[in-house]
């Protein structure tokens, strides 16, 4: 793959549009899930497909499944944690 260095904006509700260049060498389309990686500052996006987000998700499900949450609970979780910020 070449290098593609592209500009980008973000809009008033913290959307950045893709530049077309690098959606057509990642073959990028509606409905494709991307994972974003902060460190310091900078930010990847990093392609997942079915099978990354398996491994991804992998040891969080056992993690999870450990400590005894379920599925159901996690949207109460999150918004309890939001609420404390």
């Amino acid at each position: 793959m070449s290098e593609i260095i592209e500009l980008g904006t973000i809009s008033s509700r913290g959307q950045v549009a893709i530049p077309s260049l690098i959606r057509k060498e990642m073959n990028l389309q509606e409905g494709t899930k991307v994972l974003f990686v902060l460190a310091d500052d900078t930010l990847l996006i990093k392609k997942v497909n079915s099978k990354t987000f398996a491994e991804i998700t992998r040891p969080l499900k056992e993690a999870a499944h450990q400590v005894g949450f379920k599925e159901e609970e996690v949207a109460e979780i999150i918004r309890k944690v939001r609420d404390k910020k």
